[in-house]
């Protein structure tokens, strides 16, 4: 489990290679919004509002999970949809005939099961909704609305190994069970908001799970 954590945070760095960033790394890109129910430190438990992926899955290797999973939202975001409308998008995004580019959203996140199929996904701006979200080309994408949930997350900065990632996510874990009115309803997953130039003291990373409400009896 060790290894799978560490490997998975390679796919949300390369997943923002794409993004709009400064020298330092330091993007402006459109973030999911969501209120913050409990903090200490630098944990936090989280109430998001809900919004749209794009997704795929690919089963293997995550080396091949990082590679075609990414190559696949890219190419979707920068072109590959069939257009429904025109759409006036922000910068860096362009219109072109019959197709549109989406801007890009952070943070970009991969999870997997047990049987080694990985899950990457995108976050779409917020000005879409199911209906004018361009349609995908590649029928390996799919859209998917994600209702409003609870997550419990933990941010940190720096480097990370295999060491640090298997202690982050016991961290929140450890963390989270101290809040009986919660139950931890999903494995780890592990976010990225910075491209693999920023310097390590500004990056931004996240362990993230995702949690139920326990209704009081």
């Amino acid at each position: 489990m060790k290894k799978t954590y560490s490997k998975l945070i390679i796919g949300t760095l390369m997943g923002l290679l794409a993004a709009g960033c400064s020298l330092f790394g330091v993007g402006s890109e459109e973030q999911p919004n969501y209120k913050i129910l409990a903090k200490e430190d630098n944990k936090e438990i989280r109430q998001y509002d809900s919004y749209i992926i794009a997704k795929t899955t690919i089963s293997g290797s995550f080396k091949d999970a990082q590679s075609k999973g990414f190559r696949i939202l890219a190419g979707y975001i920068f072109g590959k949809n069939k257009s429904q409308q025109k759409i006036a998008m922000t910068a860096p995004a362009v219109q072109k005939s019959e197709s549109e580019k989406i801007s890009m959203t952070a943070p970009v996140v991969i999870s997997s099961n047990e049987n080694k199929t990985w899950t990457m996904t995108f976050s779409m701006p917020s000005k879409f909704t199911l209906e004018t979200l361009p349609i995908p080309t590649d029928e390996r994408v799919k859209i998917e609305k994600i209702e409003g949930k609870l997550v419990a997350a933990l941010t940190f900065s720096g480097f990370w190994n295999e060491s640090i990632n298997a202690k982050k996510a016991q961290e929140l874990s450890d963390w989270t069970n101290g809040y009986k009115e919660y139950q931890i309803s999903s494995p780890p997953m592990f976010a990225g908001y910075n491209p693999p130039w920023t310097l390590p003291f500004l990056r931004r990373n996240e362990m993230l799970i995702e949690l139920k409400r326990i209704e009081a009896k």
